[in-house]
């Protein structure tokens, strides 16, 4: 810890137009791992955006783009 140190702040979600992507968490099935993701409709084309550890990051991500838990879809 530094003497003069800030806080870092967390880094901004990238912009997806939600009429060309949709909100998919892909998931594991060996590891269970979670990583949050936008998937291009028109070329189904994953762009990963964030891993998903806890609830506490599922939740950021759906406050970031504005979506319900119920809306994202699980691709294994």
């Amino acid at each position: 810890m530094g003497l003069f140190s800030r806080k870092k702040a967390a880094p901004a979600l990238p912009e997806f137009p939600p009429e060309d992507y949709e909100p998919v968490l892909r998931c594991s099935i060996c590891t269970g791992e979670q990583v949050a993701c936008m998937r291009e409709k028109s070329s189904g084309r994953l762009r990963e955006v964030m891993l998903i550890r806890s609830e506490e990051d599922l939740e950021s991500f759906c406050r970031g783009y504005h979506i319900e838990k119920e809306q994202i879809r699980k691709v294994y």
